[in-house]
């Protein structure tokens, strides 16, 4: 996984100067337009291309071209806001019991997406919203954080004004939305179960906290989770795929990234609850390696994953946790030698790659800069939606007195955090110290072009 958020006192610590918040390999990244943020991690994200693949080949599209992306969200929740992006919140990996689950919410987002189900907010100020398989629940934060029903009925009541506007899609396109995702689980061989076990666990949840109204809907325009149920079971049950078994080997992944995560959003102690010292398995090592470090205790992160790389020498991930806590805990030279191996590993990884740089940077080693260089540059080049190897790379750029290239990609970061007034700036200042009509300088005036254009249009709607 990648990232990190850096202190100005110690390398490798939290970047609260750019406003991300990256604890181990996790990267969170500010996501303005929905007031959440995007969580990147390397073993995620490979995790939900290769879960999602069959089912975006079965919905006629382009693997390329769909993304699914974590938002550090409790809700149990998942939507789609335009273009071909499926959100998942971390609330629902949490609270899913299998990949299976995950995957029928997934199928149905992309009915969403093939069904054009995206609304634009009343008052503007929000290019789009999406629409949610999970709309019952949305916002519940109490869910995950484990609150009484009484507090979940008070978060939840609170919001539903707020849905009716914000989630105002018809019976229609949820039904539509169904449909498809039955043929999409259809069409790649995926059990339908899943799905259906999610939607039960709503349905209860839905009892249980009084939000169906009285006319037997959802806010007059979802359909209670029984009622779907109704629609679906007995068209999946029918279905070849109805018995199918995820592969283990995919499951297996699952349960590493799930554990991770809970160990990475919830209050260690009750990672701890969950996953005791008694358990062994994979999930619950990672989990608590995770835990240990957020709880400020590094030495017990790194028994735990030194007991992963017992298992698993060669496991690029938990190299990657290995060298971010070494990282974190103020021992980037011990880093560099075990995040180079996980490179190694993983060359395809971008995000580690941009860990390894990171952490190259950290060492203070100015013989360690030339690699950092090269390390940054093939990251952001595989992947240049990572604000923080943008902000690393200009690190290096300043440090070799290369001022013009470190606003460039000053200038990229700010333009991945939509803060046009900043990317402007320093755009423009890249312009004028690069060779006009270079690559460098074409890049800077795109960048100065579009956030020129993004100013004007917010001074126009303040």
């Amino acid at each position: 996984m990648a990232g990190s958020i850096d202190s100005s006192r110690r390398a490798g610590r939290f970047l609260a100067r750019l406003g991300m918040l990256i604890a181990l390999s996790f990267v969170a990244m500010a996501r303005p337009a929905f007031a959440q943020q995007i969580l990147r991690d390397a073993e995620t994200e490979a995790l939900f291309r290769d879960m999602s693949r069959p089912l975006v080949e079965a919905a006629g599209l382009r693997p390329d071209n769909v993304q699914v992306v974590l938002l550090q969200d409790p809700s149990i929740n998942a939507f789609v806001a335009g273009g071909q992006i499926v959100y998942l919140q971390t609330g629902l990996i949490v609270d899913a019991h299998n990949l299976n689950e995950v995957q029928g919410v997934v199928a149905h987002e992309l009915g969403h997406i093939t069904g054009g189900h995206i609304i634009r907010t009343a008052d503007g100020a929000r290019q789009a919203t999406g629409i949610s398989i999970l709309s019952l629940l949305i916002g519940a934060a109490a869910v995950a954080a484990g609150a009484g029903d009484a507090g979940i009925g008070a978060v939840l009541a609170g919001q539903q004004a707020a849905m009716g506007s914000f989630l105002a899609f018809s019976r229609t396109q949820e039904a539509s939305a169904d449909q498809a995702a039955v043929a999409y689980l259809r069409g790649s061989g995926i059990s339908g179960q899943g799905l259906l076990a999610f939607f039960g666990r709503l349905q209860n949840m839905e009892y249980r906290m009084s939000l169906a109204s009285d006319d037997g809907s959802f806010a007059s325009d979802h359909p209670l989770t029984g009622d779907r149920i109704a629609l679906l079971q007995q068209t999946l049950q029918a279905d070849p795929a109805w018995n199918h078994q995820t592969d283990p080997a995919l499951e297996a992944r699952f349960q590493r990234v799930r554990a991770k995560l809970i160990g990475y959003v919830q209050d260690p102690q009750r990672v701890f609850t969950q996953y005791p010292e008694s358990d062994q398995s994979i999930p619950a090592r990672y989990a608590r390696a995770y835990a240990w470090h957020r709880a400020a205790h590094p030495d017990r992160a790194l028994a735990e994953a030194d007991s992963l790389l017992r298992d698993r020498p060669n496991d690029p991930f938990f190299l990657e946790l290995k060298g971010q806590i070494l990282l974190e805990s103020g021992r980037p030279r011990e880093a560099v030698a075990v995040l180079r191996q996980a490179v190694t590993a993983a060359p395809d990884q971008p995000l580690i790659g941009a860990l390894f740089g990171h952490a190259l940077i950290a060492t203070e080693d100015p013989a360690n800069f030339h690699e950092a260089e090269q390390v940054l540059k093939l990251a952001v080049q595989r992947d240049n939606s990572n604000p923080f190897a943008w902000y690393q790379l200009g690190i290096i750029y300043d440090r070799e007195g290369d001022e013009a290239r470190a606003a460039l990609a000053t200038a990229e970061r700010y333009n991945l955090e939509n803060q046009p007034r900043l990317a402007l700036v320093n755009a423009e200042r890249a312009m004028m110290g690069i060779p006009a009509n270079t690559p460098d300088w074409l890049r800077a005036q795109d960048i100065a072009m579009v956030s020129r254009t993004a100013q004007q249009r917010r001074r126009r709607n303040d």
